[in-house]
């Protein structure tokens, strides 16, 4: 039994007891390690030793970590790592380091959490590189379209020593964030109400001319724009009730986020159109990481690796046996109890698409972005660089197979 299926069998009130006594990470802590039969008190007093062995010592730093709206039960569907990070960055340093996570947007929500962390507000927070792109606007590099074939490839990068040059150093030095991990999916069109009764989508031309929700990327717009997306900001909050009216056609967005975020019930269709990064990142504070000692520099780093190494598996299990972005569908699953049908296009209309959209064959609409991200990386040519490093593995490379590197060490 999991950790949110054990705070499951309580009340809402007992786990809001427990949290409110102890905090969300001592009662997850607890969760994870009870055995017995549950019971309110049999929990309580697990949570009450963990909390105890936790707090046995003055931890040396205490980091808050805001992870957008992303708490027990939603991290089981979309397996962005926050929790595990958490929670093996507590152990790793024996308690030097305390984790005070606030999720469930009670701090900071996808577009807010990036600046609370460079205000310092925050030491580390979780949410999408592209909402995150409104306020660190070097993420956008990961946003060229079709600059990733596969979610392996995602993987590949990110693992990969040249994702320091490429990414990580220029995000560290413009904007004072440190990318520790990521979950990876590629975007599509998740289709609403409006298409609840028609045909499943084959072709590309049968998205022509729909409206769609974007997010804070300045790339995936300018990829929206050529394929006829038409581009309009929505805030997440309306996006829902959008789609359900038929306000707008769709959101550009990924699988298990339509899951996680409780979209599934007025989603119709998710179309992998796969035409960039759904990436959702935590990173950390640089000011906040260069306070601490090496070797709690070295656990941080070492918490990442083994988070990313999770996420890679975990996620892509979740996405077929939870959400149910397969072919076919399997029973149970969030997209088969909501009628989400999976729209998986042919190869020829992906490469369709990437010819209309692509900085390899339509440059010039991104010369203005490719240009300043090119500067603040020091003059190398980013989409080029990605993309060659994104092809270093066999193109059938199943993503739960690329080889984990420890990035940072070269």
């Amino acid at each position: 039994m999991n950790v949110s299926q054990k705070l499951s069998a309580l009340s809402r009130r007992d786990v809001l007891k427990l949290s409110t006594q102890y905090g969300l990470s001592s009662t997850l802590l607890g969760a994870s390690a009870f055995t017995g039969a549950i019971s309110a008190g049999s929990m309580a007093s697990a949570v009450e030793s963990t909390y105890e062995r936790r707090l046995r010592k003055p931890a040396r730093h205490t980091l808050r970590f805001g992870a957008s709206g992303f708490n027990a039960q939603n991290l089981l569907i979309e397996r962005a790592g926050a929790i595990q990070f958490a929670l093996d960055l507590e152990e790793r340093t024996d308690g030097e380091i305390r984790i005070e996570f606030i999720g469930s947007n009670q701090i900071c929500g996808q577009l807010s959490c990036v600046e609370l962390a460079q205000l310092g507000i925050i030491d580390i927070y979780a949410a999408s590189t592209q909402n995150s792109a409104a306020g660190a606007a070097y993420l956008n590099v990961l946003d060229y379209a079709y600059m990733f074939p596969s979610r392996a490839s995602q993987y590949h990068f990110f693992f990969s020593p040249e994702s320091n040059r490429l990414l990580r150093e220029p995000l560290e030095k413009r904007h004072g964030l440190k990318f520790l991990f990521t979950h990876c999916e590629l975007r599509g069109i998740q289709l609403g109400q409006s298409f609840a009764d028609k045909p499943t989508v084959t072709t590309l031309e049968e998205l022509f001319g729909t409206r769609n929700r974007v997010t804070g990327t300045r790339l995936g717009r300018i990829a929206m724009r050529l394929l006829n997306l038409n581009p309009v900001p929505v805030a997440w909050g309306e996006t829902l009730e959008g789609l359900r009216l038929g306000l707008i056609d769709g959101a550009e967005t990924w699988a298990s986020a339509v899951a996680y975020a409780g979209m599934s019930p007025v989603v119709s269709q998710s179309v992998d159109l796969k035409f960039f990064c759904g990436t959702e990142h935590t990173s950390m504070s640089t000011q906040s990481f260069d306070a601490l000692s090496g070797e709690l520099q070295d656990a941080v780093m070492e918490s990442s690796y083994l988070t990313q190494v999770h996420v890679q598996s975990a996620n892509e299990a979740a996405l077929k046996n939870t959400v149910g972005f397969s072919d076919p569908v399997l029973p149970g699953t969030l997209f088969d109890v909501n009628d989400v049908r999976p729209a998986f296009l042919p190869e020829e209309q992906i490469r369709m698409a990437e010819e209309m959209c692509s900085p390899e064959f339509n440059p010039d609409p991104w010369n203005e972005w490719r240009d300043r991200l090119n500067g603040w990386a020091g003059g190398v040519d980013t989409y080029q660089e990605i993309y060659d490093v994104a092809r270093q593995i066999p193109q059938d490379t199943l993503a739960e197979n690329v080889e984990p590197r420890r990035w940072w060490r070269g």
